[in-house]
């Protein structure tokens, strides 16, 4: 038999124990994200894989838009963000910083998701694009390479957040452990 859990039974961290533990080395650059719906729901997708921080770029909606808010459930309270109107200038800023830069697209040379390998010392940043343009092919040049996730239906593409959850699921597998024992280690008043 199985009993639903109640959310004070989940044992998840508050906004300010979320700010104050350590992240996994990942941050998000949503390159103009034209829903709002869709901004949200990476800021929940990236608060349950505790990522570092999304970057919100050209045409793309910030948390103070009632949608992105009534989306995200008060994760863009725990998820540092950025505004940039330039993608470009974010990727020069977090290649000096030692990022290695994906964009997840469907391009020539790609990885697929499944063989990419994530290094554990290493710090990534993953360029998820536009609903219907994707990408921008001026960031996929500026970026070290391209991950693309396998499809098999008709459809060539999928929803943004629901490439952003396969993405970071895939992705932080080989740090699962890292990150619930970095989960414990959070002091709790």
């Amino acid at each position: 038999m199985y009993r639903k859990l109640q959310n004070e039974e989940l044992n998840r961290l508050n906004t300010e124990e979320f700010k104050q533990a350590d992240k996994i080395p990942v941050v998000i650059i949503l390159d103009n994200i034209r829903s709002q719906n869709n901004v949200g729901s990476v800021f929940r997708t990236s608060d349950a894989f505790r990522i570092e921080k999304i970057y919100l770029c050209g045409i793309t909606s910030t948390p103070e838009n009632r949608e992105v808010h009534k989306t995200a459930l008060g994760a863009e309270d725990a998820v540092s963000w950025e505004y940039d109107k330039d993608t470009l200038s974010v990727i020069k800023q977090l290649k000096n910083e030692g990022y290695r830069i994906f964009s997840i697209e469907q391009a020539e040379n790609t990885t697929s998701l499944e063989n990419f390998s994530i290094s554990l010392n290493q710090k990534y940043a993953l360029i998820f694009g536009n609903e219907v343009k994707g990408v921008q092919q001026e960031v996929i040049n500026a970026s070290d390479g391209c991950i693309e996730i396998p499809q098999f239906g008709t459809k060539h593409s999928l929803n943004i957040s629901v490439t952003v959850g396969i993405v970071l699921w895939q992705l932080t597998v080989p740090l699962l452990d890292k990150i619930q024992t970095k989960k414990e280690s959070v002091p709790r008043e």
